[in-house]
């Protein structure tokens, strides 16, 4: 969504911080997937996504009512060409799409093969930083932020949606976000394993303790901090979320909070 709309229209800032028009990276993924990135080609996939890329068609997926076969299958195989020309130009194995709506992976689902990574955290931690008043580096202006309830509701649906994604066969593996806070290392080791990954003692050197080496991402759209460069620290950042809220984010979560395993208080 955000590559189409924030990086072919609007032309904004690649994690390289170069404009994505000028990103040396995006303009090899596009000449290779397409050509070259053009207006038209993101306009038909912003129409493509709202017919078929939508939470509201989730249940219609699970159900395996596949509707609207010819336009899904246009819009998952735009995706796989990106897929396949990154992997391409830098000689990788695995792709990483790090999208985070559950609809995007029941489209591509639906077509293609793939493993889910499916990150929680706990919906008082998320709800406090949607809170939060922070300015878009591209430009300033201010991120979006969310109430508490719809924060919860919309931490509900997406979990809800990703369980219901495993039980149609789809693999989807769970992290815990405070588990890759705390012990990062042994975190993605398991993860590479479960993931079947084959990896050297020297690939995550780029972590030591609680502190990771971040190079230059080439990511479109986001949290601020993909322009960070150089070492990061894991941190779980605990922003204050009033009673009156954090109870209200409990119990609206309440099925799955308690599925992950967190705590009533908070």
């Amino acid at each position: 969504m955000h590559l189409w709309r924030r990086g072919v229209q609007a032309d904004e800032p690649c994690g390289c911080r170069q404009p994505f028009a000028q990103c040396p990276f995006w303009h090899k993924v596009g000449e290779r997937a397409f050509g070259g990135w053009r207006p038209a080609k993101a306009e038909r996939l912003q129409e493509l996504r709202v017919k078929v890329d939508r939470t509201r068609r989730v249940p219609v997926f699970a159900l395996g009512l596949i509707s609207r076969e010819a336009q899904l299958t246009e819009y998952v195989a735009s995706y796989h060409r990106i897929y396949a020309a990154a992997a391409e130009i830098v000689n990788g194995r695995v792709v990483v799409d790090s999208s985070k709506h559950a609809s995007l992976a029941y489209c591509l689902s639906a077509i293609m093969d793939l493993q889910v990574v499916h990150v929680v955290r706990d919906p008082r931690a998320v709800a406090a930083s949607w809170r939060k008043r922070v300015a878009r580096p591209e430009d300033g202006a201010p991120m979006a932020r969310w109430t508490p309830v719809r924060t919860a509701l919309h931490w509900l649906v997406q979990n809800l949606a990703f369980e219901m994604l495993r039980v149609k066969g789809v693999p989807v593996l769970r992290v815990h976000y405070e588990d890759l806070v705390e012990e990062p290392t042994r975190t993605l080791r398991r993860l590479a394993d479960r993931l079947d990954l084959a990896y050297g003692e020297g690939d995550l050197d780029f972590i030591t303790g609680h502190e990771a080496r971040l190079g230059v991402a080439h990511t479109v759209s986001g949290n601020p901090m993909r322009f960070a460069v150089g070492r990061i620290r894991f941190r779980e950042n605990h922003a204050h979320l009033p009673l009156p809220h954090r109870w209200a984010v409990t119990l609206i979560t309440l099925p799955f909070l308690l599925r992950y395993g967190y705590r009533l208080t908070y």
